[in-house]
């Protein structure tokens, strides 16, 4: 589901997969390696970021996520305009370090 009315955006990635065999850690790293390939960035483990310039990108990045879906596992997939993004609190250890910022160069494909 999208919030829409929104330009610039950010999806967020969460997910808990299976790495007991080594069929699951294949899996697993290859969604991973999908996520990248599709210009998200890990910003934890198992929690990667991408920003959206539109609502129409964000969509499209969405279904990226969902074709590289493994069969097993949890994923969540969040959307946040860059002003809610903007307002996460991060921490390295107990200092402050300043989130993600949308770029400011457009995407071009």
């Amino acid at each position: 589901m999208f919030v829409s009315g929104f330009r610039a955006m950010w999806l967020l990635v969460m997910f808990d997969l299976p790495v007991k065999t080594k069929a699951q850690r294949k899996l697993a790293t290859g969604f991973r390696k999908a996520l990248l390939d599709d210009g998200f960035d890990m910003i934890q483990y198992s929690v990667y970021s991408r920003p959206c310039p539109s609502e129409e990108s964000a969509k499209a990045h969405f279904g990226h996520v969902q074709a590289a879906l493994p069969p097993c596992g949890q994923v969540r997939i969040l959307q946040f305009t860059d002003k809610q993004y903007a307002r996460m609190l991060c921490f390295q250890g107990e200092i402050p370090v300043q989130t993600e910022r949308m770029p400011s160069q457009l995407e071009l494909f």
